[in-house]
């Protein structure tokens, strides 16, 4: 008899405290094997990421119980074809509740559709972006405001750099979290730690002890 372990993702906090799009994807797990799996995991992240802590969990422990990976959606695993590839050569059988018998050919004509449809709605989310950004000139017009403009143009550039330290913030803290972990606790021996490990800074440099302070301060959302 098959044992299964659930996954399920969602991609908002919203949707998740919600139960929004989860509790359907609970219900459809649960009719296909008529009872509830041996264990469930449920992610709240976007599918174009590919680091998902609850589906690594997921998998080990069904490649260590010998059950099966069950999900309801193949878009609830991922709409990347190259991260669908991957999890293809796991130890550990994958299973979606839509389509339970499709083999490895139908599994990934399905991950190019759905990566198609993925880059199409990035697509159509920058035109719209950019017709607004062009009603937006059109409307201000130029009344010899530069300096006004310049302002605009430092605001929205600064806003650019928070992202990207907070992106950079969001994938180097967990290396600091595992650092203090392992004992080290001062600055000088957490930047240490990452210098040793091949990880640098956003310009690619190596950490110091100022760096990994002000890293710490990153509030992360």
């Amino acid at each position: 008899m098959t044992r299964f372990i659930a996954y399920y993702r969602v991609s908002t906090s919203g949707q998740g405290r919600s139960g929004l799009g989860l509790e359907a994807q609970r219900q459809a797990v649960h009719a296909f094997i008529g009872s509830a799996p041996g264990h469930e995991f449920t992610e709240v992240e976007s599918g174009k990421r590919s680091d998902r802590p609850e589906l690594l969990k997921a998998l080990d422990l069904a490649e260590l119980t010998g059950s099966a990976l069950i999900v309801a959606k193949l878009d609830r695993l991922s709409r990347d074809v190259e991260f669908l590839s991957r999890l293809q050569k796991a130890p550990v059988k994958i299973i979606f509740a839509d389509m339970p018998f499709a083999d490895a050919f139908m599994i990934g004509i399905m991950a190019q559709v759905a990566q198609w449809e993925r880059e199409q709605i990035s697509k159509r989310t920058k035109a719209a972006l950019q017709v607004a950004k062009e009603r937006g000139r059109a409307l201000g017009g130029d009344r010899g405001n530069l300096a006004s403009q310049s302002a605009e143009a430092c605001s929205i550039s600064a806003a650019r750099r928070s992202r990207t330290s907070h992106e950079r913030a969001r994938k180097v803290l967990p290396h600091v979290h595992q650092a203090r972990a392992e004992g080290f606790r001062t600055y000088k021996a957490i930047a240490g730690y990452l210098n040793r490990r091949g990880i640098t800074t956003s310009r690619g440099l190596r950490w110091s002890a100022a760096q990994v302070q002000r890293l710490s301060t990153v509030q992360v959302v």
